[in-house]
């Protein structure tokens, strides 16, 4: 085997990395969808960043806009809309949808992304994913990928959750690894873990142990069942 593909959930950088040191093999990472038929960004043989989704795969085009449709800034977050032969021309029997979704030639795919100076896609999370926490936005991508390294942490899923003030602040639901326990002195360390690694309000005030997470037929995360725990 030369190369493993990988094009469902986002693949963690620690996850990449464990992988290729334990096989041998390089996860190309990529992004696709129903609606395009194919795997349209991909980090390529050549051209691999552990975290990404790669480039464009040749054949496609991609946008980053805002939300008042403006171009994103280099490393900005914003909406990805792609362009390519392969799109579906429409919903059968969903109109409104269809307009929500395709704008002429280009589909929008419902997902956030920042792109860096070299063209690298970074996926930040679902439109409906994402958080604002003291009026800047947060990938929960970001803190799972942080909570991940931990090597007590088997998977992690991270929404949003009013604090006492009514503040949205994000929450990490865990799987612990084989050998570890889920204890008090366990979440305070994870807490501290990604406070070491990331902005300070990106820390997961919350960490709750969970046997399973959530996962949709193809191994999606299903936040928004997350964001419905008491």
């Amino acid at each position: 085997m030369r190369w493993a593909v990988s094009a469902g959930e986002a693949l963690p950088p620690a996850v990449f990395e464990r992988f290729q040191k334990r096989f041998g093999v390089t996860i190309l990472d990529g992004i696709g969808s129903t609606e395009i038929l194919h795997i349209f960004v991909s980090n390529q043989p050549g051209a691999i960043r552990p975290g990404s989704s790669g480039k464009p795969v040749p054949g496609y085009e991609t946008a980053l806009l805002d939300d008042d449709g403006r171009p994103t800034p280099t490393g900005g977050i914003g909406n990805l809309l792609v362009k390519g032969d392969s799109t579906c021309a429409f919903y059968w029997n969903k109109h409104d949808k269809t307009k929500d979704t395709i704008e002429g030639h280009w589909i929008r795919t419902g997902d956030k992304y920042a792109q860096d100076q070299d063209g690298f896609l970074w996926y930040a999370g679902r439109a409906d994913d994402m958080l604002k926490v003291g009026g800047i936005w947060v990938s929960p991508v970001e803190v799972e990928n942080a909570l991940i390294e931990h090597p007590a942490v088997l998977e992690a899923g991270v929404v949003g959750k009013e604090d006492h003030d009514r503040l949205i602040k994000p929450q990490a639901y865990v799987v612990c690894a084989a050998g570890y326990s889920a204890t008090p002195e366990l979440a305070k360390e994870l807490q501290e873990f990604v406070r070491a690694r990331l902005a300070e309000y990106k820390r997961p005030r919350w960490v709750e142990f969970v046997s399973e997470l959530p996962k949709t037929g193809t191994g999606k995360t299903q936040r928004y069942k997350l964001r419905q725990q008491p």
